[in-house]
């Protein structure tokens, strides 16, 4: 028996279809878990092998750190679908494992005569998860697109940065990134689900509806709440400068930002109620911003941190490829580890106590492993399992205690809900969930009216109790003795601080696995700092390498969701070593890790190379050119990025740029990245005298990746995501009628409508689990209501 057969995914066989960096990724994390991958190349090689963002020229024989830290652990064989022998290696692959992940575009496979319905057919515990822009059906399926103008088709784009300096993409093609976190659990799920059925099937995730998750803090279900456009902005405060650099903040409550006023001797601005929104700061942009900047200059960026963590303030020094490692948080955790190729890298972002990710392993070179993978194929295919008959999802039966709040952890259970789980959420009306009142819509019951919490809380029950009371917190202990999971994201002190460290959980009930994910961890110094997805952006790099030269930005959430994915992702890892030992057991997702693990390229440069990314508007080292340029009409902007020489020439034909297509020196991405600046001036010349349609019409008829750059609120209608039945329509008790996003994949043998019920109200199913399910009285039930440990609405208003 292998090392690998111990660890939560031993025995679990993959063939990976895919190359760059979604699905490296998504078969990344199987590889850390112990999964057996093998990884098909074409005979050119991963294109990744040869990239790097610095420019370096590598060796023929060397693969770029960036492609060895996504790939290690795999097995390599080259294999050519277009040569019929090697498709039917392909297909014969297939029927030996459990899971594969492909990455070809719409209905390329079955172009190329490879259907994976067949393999089904022939192998019906087999799952395949499709990764592609847009999804495998829909008008816009076979559209060009990349993580640039996927970003800008959600929306994202056109609402970050300066009204006055043009609209900004996030950077490191984190919507890449997130997609292989999506595909991950979506792979997951599909395998879960054939384990329990017999009956495998095809998991088809579209980037486009990942990013729309993770990109847009739910600007569609604003968009019902707000009426009109969302204008461009940044955040106030967010990345500001100190007597010794820069400092993250990040203000999500009104309390946060009332105590920041304080903390900088600028209450008056606190005490205004004209800036308690962000809306408000942006009016007034020089006045609130210019006072902000001004006081923080006055001390250094550990003075402003200690101050801050007194308030329970999210603050934050900011990271980037050079200075996170040498971070005292993140030395003592760990965070980073020495690859076989010599750079550093993040370790496995998450923790488990009954075992460790498995050991850094060297990437396969191009075709190292054939003779070991076709030597496979001289054994039969595995046995298949009986068909059951039905489709469990695959968390059915799954009880879940909900204590989290704001984002991550609550989407994390969402997510659970979506595929079976029963998800109990537990609030209090002293302390409901903090993200019912941000972002809200200011009425009469504002605290129903958050876009994101309606975003991240479908198909959820919701009780209140008081866990400062001794009776609350015996009803939510008598919750946890009858849960598989109980789940918080609160810094490390917090839970203990109730009752409920570790101990107690597992005193409870030896079978739940108790997840915590809090932003820095359950140990380190910065345990017990406050932190939500901005401050994770600033300190991770992810802010570092989006915005202007002089400014960087923060992405905005996408920390949030990409946590979730990766909780979910661990927690699978946790029932596994349940089946196998019976018990519960402590997984750890500090939010901060799976940033660092997607921001990975700037310390593997750094490292590697001795090159520090950086930003430049819209200028990434992968694509040029890059950009979101006017068109002939006011307000109708198209995003455009070239990233292959193919790309280049339909470039070339669509704008009539014949000597573009003749010059020598723009033959090759360097060349072409040299000249940035030159070929953006060239692409808005041509789109300033078209209509945006027009642009578009040309561009996609040659091939060239580009999109509409939308504002978030004109997300709907989308004729691509109604076909994909994106959107699911529930009754909401408060708001009515409203437009919930899905899970971004389909699964052939699921609803595509997961969510079981609308986002619930406070307290509004306090009857139907303390009495229906707990046995509790009307008369104790009241009585609880009247002491203020249970209710249904927030004690403070």
């Amino acid at each position: 028996m292998s090392d690998d057969d111990i660890r939560p995914l031993g025995g679990l066989r993959i063939l990976d279809l895919t190359t760059g960096i979604a699905g490296p990724y998504a078969t990344k994390l199987f590889v850390d878990a112990g999964a057996d991958v093998i990884k098909v190349e074409p005979p050119q090689g991963d294109p990744m092998r040869r990239y790097t963002a610095s420019f370096r020229d590598l060796p023929e024989d060397e693969s770029s750190p960036l492609f060895q830290y996504l790939n290690a652990g795999k097995k390599s064989i080259v294999l050519d679908p277009r040569e019929p022998w090697d498709r039917n290696r392909i297909a014969s692959l297939a029927a030996r494992v459990d899971l594969v992940f492909e990455d070809w575009g719409a209905a390329a496979l079955e172009g190329l005569g490879l259907d994976p319905e067949d393999w089904l057919d022939a192998h019906p515990r087999l799952s395949v998860v499709r990764i592609s822009p847009w999804g495998q059906e829909g008008p816009w399926a076979r559209r060009p697109a990349n993580d640039f103008t996927l970003q800008a088709a959600t929306g994202s784009v056109e609402y970050r940065g300066l009204p006055e300096r043009g609209p900004i993409a996030a950077g490191g093609r984190i919507g890449e990134w997130l997609g292989g976190s999506f595909a991950a659990i979506s792979g997951l799920a599909a395998w879960r689900s054939a384990r329990q059925t017999g009956e495998g099937q095809i998991a088809d995730l579209s980037l486009f509806e990942a990013m729309i998750q993770g990109l847009t803090i739910f600007g569609d279900l604003s968009s019902q709440f707000i009426p009109g456009d969302l204008p461009r902005s940044i955040e106030i405060p967010s990345i500001e400068p100190t007597a010794d650099g820069h400092i993250g903040i990040c203000t999500i409550t009104g309390q946060q930002w009332k105590d920041f006023c304080s903390v900088i001797g600028r209450q008056d601005i606190g005490d205004d109620e004209r800036f308690m929104d962000a809306s408000g700061r942006m009016a007034d942009r020089a006045f609130v911003h210019g006072a902000i900047q001004e006081a923080m200059r006055t001390k250094t960026t550990a003075e402003w941190i200690e101050l801050c963590e007194l308030l329970r303030i999210p603050a934050t020094p900011i990271g980037h490829g050079g200075t996170l490692p040498g971070m005292d948080h993140m030395r003592e955790r760990g965070a980073f580890l020495r690859a076989p190729g010599g750079f550093l890298q993040p370790r496995a972002p998450w923790r488990l106590e009954t075992c460790a990710p498995a050991p850094l392993r060297p990437a396969p070179a191009l075709d190292a492993d054939r003779k070991a993978v076709l030597d496979r194929l001289e054994t039969r295919p595995a046995a298949e399992p009986l068909r059951m008959g039905h489709a469990d999802l695959p968390f059915e039966g799954l009880r879940v205690v909900d204590l989290t709040a704001f984002w991550a952890g609550p989407y994390t259970t969402s997510i659970l809900s979506d595929l079976g789980a029963d998800v109990v959420k537990v609030e209090s009306i002293q302390r409901p969930d903090g993200m019912r009142f941000a972002t809200s819509v200011r009425n009469d019951a504002f605290w129903e009216w958050s876009q994101v919490f309606h975003g991240v809380n479908p198909g959820k029950r919701d009780v209140t109790l008081r866990l400062d009371d001794a009776e609350g917190l015996a009803l939510l202990k008598r919750l946890i003795a009858e849960a598989d999971v109980v789940i918080e994201n609160f810094s490390a002190r917090v839970m203990p601080g109730f009752g409920l460290d570790e101990e107690t959980v597992r005193a409870l009930n030896r079978r739940t696995i108790y997840v915590r994910m809090p932003a820095f961890g359950l140990d380190g110094p910065w345990k017990d700092r406050a932190g939500f997805a901005m401050t994770v952006e600033q300190v991770t790099g992810l802010a570092w390498v989006t915005g202007y030269e002089d400014l960087p930005l923060v992405m905005r959430g996408v920390c949030d969701p990409l946590g979730s994915a990766h909780a979910v992702f661990a927690l699978c890892l946790a029932l596994e070593e349940r089946r196998r030992t019976g018990r519960g057991q402590v997984v750890e997702v500090a939010l901060v890790e799976p940033a660092l693990a997607v921001a990975a390229e700037q310390v593997i440069e750094a490292s590697a190379h001795g090159v520090l990314l950086g930003r430049s508007g819209n200028k990434m080292p992968h694509a040029a050119p890059q950009g979101v340029f006017e068109t002939r009409n006011e307000n109708e902007r198209i995003a455009l990025s070239v990233t292959t020489d193919a790309e280049w020439k339909g470039l070339c034909v669509a704008l009539g740029a014949v000597d573009w297509r003749r010059d020598a020196a723009l033959a090759t991405h360097a060349g072409r990245y040299a000249a940035h600046d030159a070929l953006v001036a060239g692409v808005s010349d041509w789109t300033r005298t078209r209509s945006r349609d027009e642009c578009l019409s040309a561009l996609h008829a040659q091939g060239v990746p580009a999109a509409a750059a939308i504002n978030v609120h004109r997300l709907h209608p989308n004729e691509q995501l109604a076909a994909r039945r994106f959107f699911q329509k529930m009754h909401h008790p408060i708001t009515g009628e409203t437009r919930y996003p899905s899970f971004p994949a389909t699964f052939s043998l699921f609803e595509r409508e997961l969510h079981h019920r609308p986002p619930p109200t406070l307290g509004q199913h306090n009857r139907e689990v303390l009495q229906g399910e707990m046995g509790l009285t009307d008369r104790e039930l009241d009585q609880l209501e009247a002491k203020g440990v249970v209710g249904t609405r927030p004690s403070f208003l």
